[in-house]
């Protein structure tokens, strides 16, 4: 007899699991997805173990409201249902904010075969008001929903509705389970050295053995793991099972693409953000059913449903991105493995310049290391030289070495490609008034407003306020006053267009390449040799393969190892590492100019002499004598309100509440670096413990004990990587 009732994990974060009647007819077991009454209103969620999700309130079979639906999909898999499971355990976050990643196409739950929208006709009326201009400008080319349009062009659902009645957008009606073509292994094998093939033969084995496996793919840039670990991509297609890749950046998608179908024939399936609703849709039920072979997407694509998962490939695995800042703050590379380790299939960590905390995991035998020495083919590793600031400091107003200024020239005269990296979007980090000294800062968070020159405005880039540039200071009331201080890559940008006019200058950050498809157009570009010199931040630092790039100049390497950031030496030497690996990956041999005031320090010194091994021993070694991650635990606790009074009194209760464990301190209370953010005060504690100790449990039971006011909120950050 199937069993009455059912308990079932809502998309309610507020809430725990709640028991519902299970109807005659109605097929439901653990992993369903199903529609259930809750007040009024009816909630998606997904049936559960009772054994292992317990309910708050036990109610008696004959007051249980009953099930509203049953949606006609594959249910959630039990190896799916304990990754949400250990990942609300282990960030300390409500099961239902982890389920709703798996439930995150909420369209992809409805039947409909086709859904209707909307696209510009090409006609364009006489008389326009500026919004409807702005929106025809910005929609382009592009389609969607009326919703998606709006916010496609910053304008409201009235604007587009009314450039519907006109005739200037015209509804198409899309189906949305369209077939997806499958890959296929064999198209173009590549032929590849000695030692890829070697690596790529322990991965195809470990995709035959259906077993769970981590490797670390460690490659020097341009050794070709990509093509490496194609190899065992096509070896799970050959099995019929599904393979997931994550990329960093979505503005990576695109490369990554055109290199897939070169291999496969077809693309993958892609998941990101700047997917339209029908196509996140489409990609969903594709995925749940098994039909999409091969996922690429960001970091949300982790906690997809794939039926038959047989491996995961977490490329540039060093990358701080895949750690989430908000909501569920969880890091994607290690939730891979877990992932991997429920599904029981191989995981792949790939990386030029793996992290500390992955390099640790090898160490003690728990990753399999596989190494890529050398680069493919003829192209060799790029010569790295130092240009001392001190010793050959740039003009007076500029910000680039005589060195570095005449490599760039020598390099544009044999009609070759130069990169210039500055990890600093914008023209300037800062704005202040010559006459009287205001700075101009954010009204919602304690930062500097930055200038970006290309778009007419100041821009906090953390909460999004934007403001034009005023015509006079707000406290002095001079005109003309207004001075930018410090460079950022616009500044650069305009440096290198005075220096060399007839050069094509691109800049590239995540203001410039903020989609798939404008990542694809600057690829485009660079290789029809459409651009001489690339300005760019850490975007450009990631996967790019541009056979014509052979200088790259550091414009100020000393700029991450500023603040006590735990990971700073090593993120600047990963970030180094990989824009100077963008340089010589054709046949041609390429140069990297590092511009400091600091020559001796370790990091630059490590990158000039091509010692990594020794910079990351030493850095290895100051982590575990400070007990800090991988040897140590730390746990942030993000207190912030709208009220100061109220963010600081629950602070002060956390950190006099603290529990004596042996092992953990608590440091803190303090106002957080960013003491205020979108318009909340925010103050800060830190737990730090040995890593034995189940601090989870720890934090769970201090913070249950106590009560606060409903303006605040209290995060916790397991693992953080963010210290602001």
């Amino acid at each position: 007899m199937a069993n009455p009732r059912a308990r079932v994990l809502l998309l309610n974060p507020a809430l725990g699991p709640l028991d519902y009647r299970v109807d005659p007819g109605q097929d439901v077991g653990p992993g369903s997805i199903v529609l259930a009454p809750l007040g009024p209103r009816q909630w998606a969620g997904v049936v559960w173990e009772a054994d292992r999700m317990p309910s708050d309130a036990e109610v008696g079979d004959n007051r249980l409201r009953p099930l509203a639906g049953v949606y006609d999909l594959p249910p959630l898999g039990a190896p799916l249902r304990r990754l949400i499971e250990w990942t609300a355990n282990y960030y300390l976050a409500p099961p239902a904010a982890v389920l709703r990643m798996a439930l995150s196409s909420a369209s992809a739950l409805d039947g409909a075969r086709t859904v209707i929208e909307y696209r510009a006709t090409g006609h364009v009326p006489d008389r326009l008001t500026p919004q409807r201009a702005q929106a025809l400008e910005r929609i382009g080319e592009r389609q969607g929903l009326v919703r998606e349009l709006a916010t496609i062009a910053d304008v409201s659902d009235a604007v587009i509705r009314g450039l519907v009645k006109i005739g200037a957008i015209e509804a198409v009606e899309v189906s949305v389970d369209d077939p997806w073509v499958a890959p296929d292994p064999d198209f173009h094998t590549p032929a590849l050295s000695d030692d890829q093939q070697t690596v790529a033969s322990r991965l195809v084995e470990a995709v035959r053995g259906h077993e769970f496996q981590p490797f670390l793919l460690d490659g020097v840039t341009g050794s070709g793991k990509t093509e490496v670990y194609f190899e065992a991509v096509a070896e799970a297609i050959r099995q019929d099972r599904q393979t997931l890749v994550l990329l960093p950046e979505i503005a990576l998608t695109e490369p990554f693409l055109k290199r897939f179908a070169a291999r496969f024939g077809h693309q993958p399936v892609a998941w990101h953000s700047d997917l339209r609703q029908s196509q996140r849709r489409r990609a969903w039920r594709a995925i749940a059913t098994g039909e999409a072979k091969v996922v690429v997407g960001a970091r949300s694509a982790l906690f997809l449903p794939y039926a038959r998962l047989g491996l995961i490939v977490v490329d540039e695995a060093h990358e701080t991105s895949f750690k989430q800042e908000d909501g569920v703050m969880y890091h994607a590379r290690d939730v891979a493995v877990m992932r991997g380790r429920f599904e029981g299939c191989p995981v792949v960590l790939a990386s030029a310049t793996p992290a500390i905390e992955t390099r640790q995991q090898v160490a003690l035998g728990r990753y399999e290391e596989l190494k890529l020495p050398g680069r493919y083919g003829v192209a060799q590793m790029p010569d790295i030289s130092e240009i001392d600031l001190l010793a050959d400091p740039p003009p007076r107003g500029r910000w680039l070495a005589p060195t570095l200024v005449t490599a760039i020239d020598e390099t544009l005269k044999r009609k070759e490609q130069a990169l210039l990296f500055l990890n600093r979007r914008g023209y300037a980090p800062l704005t202040l008034c010559r006459t009287c000294g205001h700075r101009f800062q954010c009204p919602n968070c304690t930062a500097w407003m930055v200038e970006h020159r290309l778009m007419a405005r100041l821009a906090c880039h953390h909460c999004g306020h934007v403001m034009p540039p005023p015509a006079v200071c707000p406290e002095c009331k001079e005109e003309d006053t207004l001075v930018a201080c410090g460079p950022g890559v616009e500044r650069i940008a305009d440096e290198v267009a005075a220096l060399f006019p007839d050069a094509k200058v691109a800049v590239v950050t995540s203001d410039t390449l903020w989609s798939p498809a404008k990542a694809a157009e600057f690829v485009n570009r660079m290789e029809a040799g459409d651009i001489d010199i690339i300005v760019g931040t850490q975007l450009i630092t990631k996967g790019y393969h541009f056979p014509n790039l052979t200088l790259v100049g550091v414009v100020d390497a000393d700029l991450g190892l500023a603040g006590g950031d735990l990971r700073a030496a090593e993120r600047s030497f990963q970030q180094i590492a990989q824009v100077a690996g963008r340089a010589g990956r054709g046949e041609k041999p390429g140069r990297v100019f590092v511009q400091t005031r600091e020559p001796s320090a370790p990091v630059i010194q490590a990158l000039v002499s091509g010692d990594a091994e020794s910079f990351y021993a030493a850095e290895t070694e100051s982590r575990r004598s400070a007990n800090a991650p991988p040897f140590g635990r730390y746990a942030a606790i993000i207190v912030s309100s709208e009220k100061l009074d109220e963010a600081v009194e629950t602070a002060r209760l956390i950190g006099r509440t603290a529990p004596e464990v042996e092992g953990m301190h608590v440091f803190g209370p303090a106002p957080a670096p960013l003491a205020m953010l979108r318009g909340r005060h925010r103050q800060r504690l830190l737990v730090h413990a040995r890593r034995a100790l189940d601090v989870q449990d720890v934090i769970r039971e201090w913070l249950g004990g106590l009560e606060w006011p409903r303006g605040v909120r209290v995060a916790v950050d397991v693992d953080p990587y963010s210290f602001v």
